[in-house]
């Protein structure tokens, strides 16, 4: 089953970071990734841009573009991890290590629905 780990943090204090910080916290976490990634579990993972720079579509038709993600949260979603898991204490395991380098983030576990795999990542749908 692909799981996504949500990455969640409260965006002033992660943009408050010296380049030195984030460059540190962002190698520790390359350090968790490594043997996932060697296992063939992990997938894609990214960094969002700033919420400042997000928009949100909705409503009928077309849709209305609007500025923002209006999350009524402390916390902005600013990034992902994509992962294959046998299950979701596999998944969980994996985030709490991922947070283990990056205390102060919040990561939401989400089971996840893959219809266009990426270079076979997910092909399988286990």
């Amino acid at each position: 089953m692909l799981y996504a780990i949500l990455a969640y943090h409260v965006e002033d204090e992660l943009l408050s970071w010296t380049p030195e910080q984030d460059a540190a916290v962002v190698a520790k976490v390359i350090e968790v990734q490594a043997p996932l990634r060697a296992s063939g579990q992990f997938g894609p993972a990214a960094r969002l841009d700033g919420t400042r720079k997000a928009r949100t579509l909705r409503g009928p038709g077309a849709g209305m573009v609007l500025d923002g993600p209006f999350a009524e949260t402390k916390e902005q979603l600013l990034g992902f991890h994509l992962m294959e898991c046998a299950s979701e204490e596999e998944a969980i395991s994996a985030a709490r290590k991922l947070r283990a380098v990056n205390p102060t983030a919040v990561y939401e576990i989400r089971p996840v629905k893959l219809y266009v795999p990426a270079d076979g990542f997910g092909a399988t749908g286990r």
